[in-house]
């Protein structure tokens, strides 16, 4: 089943966020924690992490793009080389 990579609430007055750079690729294998994006909100540059490991199937939200919190950025299907 596929992951939905979600932009977080990572301050309580946080309502948007920029995707400043993404470090992967669609069809790019991730692991578990490992940094993904960068995303710019109104205070503070954050990294996003994988949560989970699998491909990076598609990427939704495009580099300079700002969304709202609870978007979905990107989803990572599992890697069909495992298992």
């Amino acid at each position: 089943m596929s992951t939905e990579v979600i932009l977080p609430k990572w301050g309580l007055t946080m309502e948007d966020g920029t995707v400043v750079a993404w470090h992967v690729s669609e069809g790019e294998r991730v692991t578990e924690g490992q940094v993904i994006a960068e995303v710019e909100t109104e205070k503070v540059e954050n990294e996003l992490e994988a949560p989970c490991a699998g491909v990076v199937a598609r990427i939704l939200v495009q580099e300079d793009e700002t969304v709202d919190v609870g978007t979905v950025l990107a989803v990572i299907a599992p890697d069909a080389s495992d298992g």
